[in-house]
């Protein structure tokens, strides 16, 4: 999360990216987990972290989010049809939603996967591109 090329797409990454910041995040990742069963989880290849990513309720909507090392940028679509697969699986999520920045400009992943843009909207402060896959 402390590197540039992650950072220049996440506009709620706002703060320094220390220690603080960490432990933070990651007892925030673990509450959605306790409160609704699902969460993010921590991403490996062949036995190596590459990145973390999951689903995240928000309101009625389950929303996937994924952030590689850029190192393993190009196992994006790969491991997002791996999740969509997992969704898909479960009774839970009809649809999935994605928020993007709108500095994303190579959204051909998302296409190739099926999800279809809804709107611009507003999150925590900042616009993104939402985008809609229903998995039902």
């Amino acid at each position: 999360m402390s590197d540039v090329r992650i950072a220049e797409h996440m506009p709620l990454l706002t703060h320094e990216w220390d220690r603080q910041a960490v432990t933070e995040f990651v007892a925030a990742k673990e509450a959605y987990w306790l409160r609704d069963g699902l969460g993010h989880w921590a991403i490996l290849c062949d036995d190596r972290y590459v990145g973390w990513g999951g689903f995240q309720k928000e309101g009625d909507e389950w929303d996937y989010g994924l952030v590689l090392k850029p190192a393993c940028f190009g196992l994006g679509v790969r491991i997002s049809r791996k999740a969509i697969e997992f969704a898909v699986a479960d009774a839970r999520i009809p649809f999935v939603t994605f928020l993007l920045p709108p500095s994303r400009k190579n959204l051909g992943g998302l296409a190739r996967l099926g999800a279809r843009f809804v709107e611009m909207t507003e999150y925590d402060g900042a616009e993104f591109l939402k985008y809609r896959l229903d998995t039902k």
